[in-house]
């Protein structure tokens, strides 16, 4: 009698686990036996959000907490090596943390843009400060959680910052294309950005009224995340379904642009 071979154990890190998407997609993959490092930007909130996994029926043992505040790229990197000291495999990668660009344009302590840091330069950068973790085993999944709000941006090449002319739509739509054309940059594990559908969470009022329970975009990502089902490496998928890029996203001129300016950024204040 034969006896179905049980898939091995996965590591992934949530970003922005702490509410929402992030949390219940947190839940969902600790759910299916993964050990979930579960990031908060700080101390109190992380302690919650493990509390209230607990209180949900998870497993602690499967939960790491780690935390950084990601207006601040040193405390990105420090993450990244604690991380990659302690899970030298790291099998999923879900960049989910974001915040709404202010009304006022607000700059971070790196010189950045709030939101283009945090939506966006601080996934970039910890994505590449765990190439070793990612790159430990084969089948390794960066799914970027994007939005469909990327089809009305474009990248202010000359204004990044947008320093001259500031509006909270475009520099948010801004950092989720350029969350989105990051998915197509050449890596030896598989990236792909999705639109997890209009939902109830923090952002919602930046799309609608009402959306979806965030249990059900935190769905869409994790089903992203298992192998069982085959990605198209760099692709953008809205909800469940493989959808094409705004236009700018498609052209490989635009993602190595894009990754030159983000070198310049995340390395300006570093040395």
């Amino acid at each position: 009698m034969s006896s179905a071979v049980s898939p091995a154990p996965r590591t992934a890190l949530v970003t922005g686990a702490t509410s929402g998407i992030g949390w219940e997609t947190a839940r969902l993959l600790a759910g299916k036996g993964d050990t979930v490092i579960v990031h908060a930007p700080d101390q109190t909130s992380g302690d919650d959000a493990v509390t209230r996994l607990a209180a949900a029926g998870v497993d602690v043992l499967r939960l790491r907490l780690v935390v950084a505040d990601f207006s601040r790229l040193d405390e990105v990197r420090a993450m990244a090596v604690r991380i990659a000291e302690e899970h030298p495999v790291l099998d999923i990668l879900v960049n989910n943390a974001a915040v709404a660009a202010p009304e006022r344009r607000t700059v971070t302590a790196d010189g950045n843009e709030l939101s283009f840091q945090v939506n966006f330069l601080a996934a970039y950068l910890l994505t590449h400060e765990l190439a070793g973790p990612l790159s430990a085993r084969p089948g390794a999944r960066v799914v970027n959680v994007s939005s469909s709000m990327h089809r009305t941006a474009s990248i202010s090449w000359n204004d990044p910052q947008r320093t001259k002319r500031y509006s909270r739509l475009a520099a948010y739509a801004q950092s989720q294309l350029a969350l989105t054309v990051f998915a197509r940059e050449k890596a030896p594990w598989t990236s792909v950005s999705v639109h997890p559908g209009v939902c109830d969470t923090g952002l919602l009022p930046l799309y609608a009224h009402e959306g979806d329970p965030a249990a059900e975009g935190a769905a869409r990502v994790v089903r992203l995340c298992e192998p069982a089902t085959e990605l198209v490496p760099g692709a953008y998928y809205d909800r469940t379904a493989l959808s094409p890029a705004a236009p700018a996203a498609m052209e490989d001129r635009t993602v190595r642009r894009l990754c030159k300016l983000a070198d310049q950024l995340v390395t300006a204040r570093s040395a």
